[in-house]
This record gives structure tokens, sequence and C-alpha cells, in this order.
């Protein structure tokens, strides 16, 4: 039973998308999974997601409240049904792991990020994510971190051991139609690309700064949802920006056709985990441009792919190398072959399930 995600299908985010690539695996090695979702995300008529039994639970549309109080109707749904395995994702929901070993349940906590580094949160909520890192990690039977920034810093914080086990990315097909490409006003090889919700911690506003300032040639899409939130209202103001497309929220064969005729890839964040939109990128063979924050280091580009974060003038000058670079068919091969053999999902899930059956054994 899966909990701390907001759904499966059609919901943006980094815990999503790591859910949806992982569990349909899962179910597939021969697990039956239940997902846990929130109701302001899912549809009543959605039962399944490939192979994944979906379980809805009402939860508040209040951003600071909507995953504590999901996650206690969710702990106490898992107490009745009694999985074999309650997976906690994420150091919010991970609130509540003692609460589900007092029920006698058996808890492995993944571990996606220090979420109270977050620019959003204030200082109350900050206290309860590093509460919640510490019931997760403390209090669950096995830890999952998904990069070697976390394991250390549980590690060192925790005095206690965790598994390895990063984010993974499907090996992108080559590439298709552009007819979603050009209906948003870009030209095939001529476009940065900027994926992921419009948050503080994307640093968007950044990359508008710097790309406002470089000389002219390519367009920039950043794609993410224009949620109604106080930051995206920002990013949207800035929508008269000459080449500048904001495409709004975008998934399957528009996302793909987005990654594959993009020209390159740009990551500005001040906070990840392990960057999912960024090994996707590089699963087209995108090259790439990331702010030096450890993880999209930890990701293993070469070092003039990064730029010191918040040094908005280095961003624009590796915006105009970008554009100034050559096309190299040999070179988008090979980072397509180097990303699928790192970060492959059938290996993850296979390690996630081995997780599994050594936290059942300690019971």
């Amino acid at each position: 039973m899966v909990l701390g995600i907001r759904g499966l299908h059609k919901v943006q985010g980094g815990v999503e998308t790591h859910a949806a690539h992982l569990y349909p695996r899962l179910a597939e090695l021969g697990c039956e999974v239940d997902a846990i979702v929130r109701s302001p995300f899912v549809a009543r008529s959605e039962r399944e997601f490939a192979g994944v039994r979906l379980r809805r639970l009402w939860a508040p549309r209040r951003s600071g409240f909507e995953a504590l109080v999901h996650s206690v109707l969710g702990v106490m749904y898992a107490g009745i049904a009694r999985p074999d395995i309650l997976h906690i994702h994420a150091i919010g929901p991970a609130i509540v792991t003692p609460i589900a070993r007092l029920l006698g349940l058996t808890v492995v906590v993944t571990h996606h990020g220090m979420d109270y580094e977050r620019e959003k949160w204030g200082g109350f909520a900050r206290w309860i994510l590093r509460l919640g890192e510490r019931a997760g990690m403390k209090s669950s039977q096995a830890r999952i971190v998904i990069s070697r920034t976390i394991l250390d810093a549980v590690a060192r914080r925790y005095h206690i051991d965790a598994q390895l086990i990063p984010n993974g990315v499907p090996l992108a097909g080559e590439a298709a139609g552009s007819e979603h490409v050009q209906r948003l006003g870009l030209e095939p090889g001529h476009y940065y690309l900027q994926v992921g919700r419009l948050v503080p911690e994307k640093r968007q506003l950044d990359l508008i700064q710097a790309y406002a300032s470089r000389k002219r040639g390519w367009r920039l899409a950043i794609t993410g949802s224009l949620d109604g939130s106080e930051y995206a209202a920002r990013v949207a103001q800035c929508a008269s920006v000459d080449g500048l497309v904001l495409t709004g929220y975008q998934s399957g064969e528009s996302l793909r056709q987005l990654y594959a005729h993009a020209g390159a890839f740009v990551l500005p964040s001040s906070h990840e985990g392990l960057p999912i939109a960024l090994l996707e990128a590089l699963s087209h063979g995108l090259p790439a441009l990331a702010s030096d924050i450890p993880a999209n280091v930890e990701v293993g580009l070469e070092p003039a792919c990064y730029f010191p974060l918040g040094n908005i003038a280095a961003l624009s000058e590796g915006l105009t190398r970008l554009q100034d670079s050559p096309a190299d068919p040999d070179a988008r091969a090979w980072r397509r072959r180097w990303t699928a053999e790192k970060y492959d999902w059938d290996r993850i899930a296979r390690q996630t399930l081995e997780v599994y059956r050594k936290a059942c054994g300690e019971r």
C-alpha cells in the first residue's frame, strides 16, 4: 500500500512521476499494489492505473494541510486494510510512521529530499517537515533514499542505514511527430525547455531574467501548471517577454514531443531530490544546463553543464553557449544510452521489491 502521493495519472510532481513508473512495474513483478490517492487530484471514476488499484481518500485543498490530513486518514485506512507493506513517500507524510508502527504495520519510507529547504515554507511548516523526516527515518523498518546526498545526510543526522535507490527514467523513443511543438509556436531544435512545477525553488524567474538578457535566437518553453499560486502568477506576468512560451501543464505525447524536439534543457532550481525532469531530458539526448546544487551535480554531467545557483549572468552565458554549439547527433545518442544504463526503472523496481522482502522478514 502506497501513501504520500497525490495521484498516479496526469498529476504533476516528482514523487508522483516516481510512483507512476515504479508501481506498475512492481505489479508486473507480482505485487498487489494499492495506492492511496487524494480526492482533489483523482476523479471518483478512476479506480485503477496500469495494474495499480487506486484508493481515493478525501484531502483538503489547502497547501500545508493537504498532505498532513491525508496522511493521517491514509494510515488509519492502512490500519484497517492490513497490507504487508505500507510504503510512505516523502518526509511530510512520513510524520505518521510512528502511528503506522503502533498499528502493527511494516513501514518502508522513501526520502525524496529535504523539503524543509523549499522556499515556500514558513518556520512552522519547516519544523513539521523536519519532524516528519526524523519520524520516518527512525521509526520505519526500512528506508530508501534517492540520492547519495540524502544518504549522507541521513547517516550524519540519525546514525542509521538506508538503501540508495535513485529515481529512474524510461528510455525515450526516437522523435516522432512535432505537431504539438508547432502548435505552441516552437521550431524544432531551436528552443530551450524547462519542465517542472511553477514553485519558487524551480527558479523559473531566474531563467526568464537570464533568457531576456542573452542574445536573440532560440525561444524558451516553460512547461508547468499555471495553478493560481502567487509564484505562478508572477511567472505568468512575464509572458510578454519576447520569445517566451508558457505551455501550461503537458503530459503524454505532447510532453514527449517537447522533450524530443528541444535544442537544450535548462534546470536552474535551488532544491531537488534527484531531478526526474533532468533525467527525462537526458533520456532524449538533450544537452543540459543546470544549477550546481548537490542533487543536480550528482547526476554526473560534465562540469561545463553547471552554473552557480542564482548567478543570472552565468546562466545567460550558458544559454548563449548552448545556442551557439552545433548539433551533435552522436553526443545525443551517447546521452540516451548512458541515461538508460544508469537510471533503469526495471532494475529500480527489483531493488525496491528486495527492500520489501527484507522488511517483511524483520517483522
